[in-house]
């Protein structure tokens, strides 16, 4: 945190396609990080890789980078012209040189990488003989550029027909791909600077569009800690193994039945006086605040089973309102998002699916192959091995729609005072931070 804050004061106008401020999350900070703290690994190491480039690498012998990684994680500029041969975009020599990572400049990036490709290309002469040694298969095999697996999710999901529509405006929708932590992804032709958004990143996952990536830093792992936190979570176990379910299918049907037994409409007003604010592991979206902490309102010395269903719903609930504020700040900056292509852990919960759909007034739709990430490094080797000429004919070609979950009118008014206090919790944190000083 300490080296993104310092990057930060610089205001160097690379920070202006990272959302306006870098976060700890990202390489540049990670690498002055292990330069000041690590200086002996700092210099012996050859390469600095994201993950799905060292993956590529380790595939093929190759250290072509993509410009997935590399623009999203590494603050490669891709919308700017090549200084090298066999490369898209380029890197800033004074943006290095001012935050203290001038050795990077001296070496010519040599250990950031020199070639830059953009996903959908074949690297090198495909999977060398010690790779496929090890995973049993043939050499020569085509390896693609490589891709963040959340971006291969949003390929795999973007391009889906939805109700017989023939022509896809990109505009209109947002692919959520709900894990641990979740990543809120649009593309636009225009180039889109959203303040606590990362981006607009060019080409970094549709080619020829500008990506903004709103996220969570904790979603699933922040329900998973609720729940099996809680000192009721050993019954919790207990009561879903005698009934067959798992504990979330348990806590799903047990807040349907006090739903009835107190004759409420709709499930949701179940925590009425009951309030969570998400952000237990800081917020990389919109506020852009690793600081910011959790905070729960409502509480009792009651703790029971039933207690844990209603926290359980409110921190749910709270994900939610996350989700439908970065929808609100991208939705301000000309896009006009009212449908959520959606995959990953999280959106195979309908508790979850049904309260995104009610808390941000968007349609969600769930792709026909729930494993989009999956689908979306397939489309991007299907290009590579020449199936298909170009990622967006391979995502109209290969992706199609599944269920549709529509919000319900109904609930509205009860979700925007929900919201009205989501923020009001954020207010309070910032005074109390005031008065302490």
């Amino acid at each position: 945190i300490q080296e993104a804050n310092a990057i930060n004061k610089t205001s160097h106008h690379v920070l202006k396609y990272v959302g306006g401020a870098i976060s700890p999350e990202m390489e540049t900070p990670k690498l002055l990080w292990l330069k000041q703290h690590l200086p002996q690994s700092y210099r012996k190491a050859s390469h600095f890789f994201d993950l799905p480039d060292f993956l590529t690498f380790r595939a093929t012998g190759d250290t072509t980078r993509s410009l997935c990684s590399t623009v999203c994680k590494m603050t490669y500029l891709g919308h700017e012209n090549a200084e090298t041969d066999g490369s898209i975009g380029k890197w800033s020599r004074d943006y290095f040189d001012k935050i203290g990572l001038e050795d990077m400049v001296q070496d010519n990036f040599v250990r950031l990488g020199t070639r830059i490709r953009p996903m959908g290309e074949a690297i090198g002469t495909g999977l060398s003989e010690q790779a496929a040694s090890e995973l049993g298969l043939k050499s020569g095999i085509s390896v693609g550029v490589s891709i963040i697996d959340a971006h291969a999710g949003g390929v795999g999901m973007l391009g889906a027909s939805i109700q017989d529509t023939t022509e896809v405006n990109f505009n209109n929708r947002l692919a959520l791909i709900g894990g641990t932590s979740s990543c809120h992804m649009a593309v636009s032709m225009k180039e889109r600077h959203i303040p606590g958004i990362w981006g607009p990143y060019f080409s970094a996952m549709v080619p020829g569009f500008w990506l903004n990536e709103g996220g969570q830093s904790a979603t699933g792992a922040l329900v998973d800690h609720i729940v099996f936190h809680h000192h009721q979570s050993s019954a919790l176990a207990e009561e879903a193994k005698k009934a067959n379910l798992s504990p979330y299918e348990w806590l799903n049907r047990r807040l349907e039945q006090l739903a009835t037994e107190k004759n409420i409409p709709h499930l949701s007003m179940l925590t009425k006086d009951l309030h969570v604010f998400p952000d237990f592991h800081g917020n990389r979206s919109p506020r852009a605040d690793p600081t910011l902490k959790g905070m729960v309102s409502g509480l009792t010395l009651s703790s029971s089973l039933d207690d844990l269903a209603l926290l359980y719903l409110a921190t749910i609930d709270s994900v939610a309102h996350g989700t439908r504020h970065i929808i609100d700040e991208m939705n301000r900056s000309s896009y006009e998002i009212d449908t959520i292509v959606c995959c990953g852990g999280g959106t195979k919960n309908p508790l979850f699916l049904k309260e995104h759909a009610d808390i941000t007034g968007c349609r969600l739709v769930v792709p026909e192959e729930e494993e989009a990430v999956l689908l979306g490094s397939a489309m991007l080797g299907a290009v590579a091995a020449g199936e298909y000429k170009t990622i967006p004919q391979a995502m109209k070609g290969m992706s199609r729609a599944g269920r549709t979950i529509e919000p319900n009118s109904d609930t509205r008014d009860f979700h925007d005072k929900k919201y009205k206090i989501f923020h009001e919790l954020h207010d309070t944190q910032m005074r109390m931070r005031t008065i302490m000083g």
